[in-house]
């Protein structure tokens, strides 16, 4: 299944972050469960590592939180493979290049294609380091979407648009991520601006929003938003059945 199938005219995507195995492995499968309620268009889930270079202060501790579980790829391919099973909407597994090349890239992409995975977010690989692993991912079908941040230049933003899977991922600022009271998306306008002048790809912005504010904001501009941080503030400290519920609570004030 194409990523770009869960783009619809009209309504952005609602592409919710999830790291797998905070606080475990099996409050993330509820957790999962409920985004599929909830009409998640799509769903990253993130793989725990030690380095984590693109994410702010939510994300990162929600990763050593899952790695002080002993949460591995193993696990978070098994998590995928339950909720596709279970009828979910397509998940894009939210990783650094280090874990993928120590699984072996091909024993990844083949392990993730036979999970059921729609594709990788792979931040900490430039464009033009990617080949092997966007060549390796497309051979079992799994699709690449790749990052175009504010700072980057019209033609390089083209190059990357083009080499991108399923969708462009929007960076909205400068920095990793994290919810804010009040970030600054005025020069989110400028920035899709420019993308749908070099590329027809669906696009998803994602890093700070947080807030039914934010989305009405972004919404417009955008076939698809992405929240992560504010997601996973709003079941902390939660587990279990009384995880979901508030996953699925913090959904419905989000889009109303």
């Amino acid at each position: 299944m194409s990523l770009v199938s869960i783009f619809t005219p009209g309504r952005p995507a609602f592409i919710p972050y999830v790291m797998a195995g905070d606080p475990d492995l099996e409050t993330t499968r509820l957790i999962l469960a409920a985004l599929a309620r909830a009409n998640a268009g799509a769903i990253e889930l993130g793989i725990p590592y030690g380095d984590p270079l693109a994410d702010g202060a939510t994300i990162a501790a929600a990763g050593t939180r899952a790695l002080a579980n002993g949460t591995r790829i193993a696990d978070v391919l098994a998590l995928v493979k339950l909720a596709r099973d279970a009828g979910g909407p397509p998940i894009v597994l939210f990783t650094y290049f280090n874990p993928i090349y120590r699984y072996g890239l091909e024993a990844f992409a083949l392990d993730a294609a036979a999970a059921g995975a729609a594709g990788a977010l792979v931040p900490d690989i430039a464009l033009e380091e990617s080949d092997e692993l966007r060549a390796t991912l497309a051979k079992h079908g799994l699709e690449m979407p790749l990052m175009v941040a504010p700072s980057t230049p019209r033609d390089r933003a083209a190059i990357i648009a083009a080499a991108s899977g399923g969708f462009v991922y929007v960076v909205s600022r400068l920095g990793v991520t994290g919810a804010g009271a009040a970030p600054d998306f005025s020069p989110l306008h400028g920035q899709v601006a420019m993308l749908r002048e070099v590329t027809d790809k669906p696009l998803a912005v994602g890093f700070g929003v947080s807030t039914p504010a934010h989305v009405a904001q972004v919404a417009p501009l955008v076939d698809g938003i992405i929240v992560g941080s504010a997601l996973i503030d709003a079941y902390a400290g939660t587990s279990g059945r009384e995880a979901a519920a508030a996953v699925e609570r913090f959904v419905g004030t989000l889009f109303g």
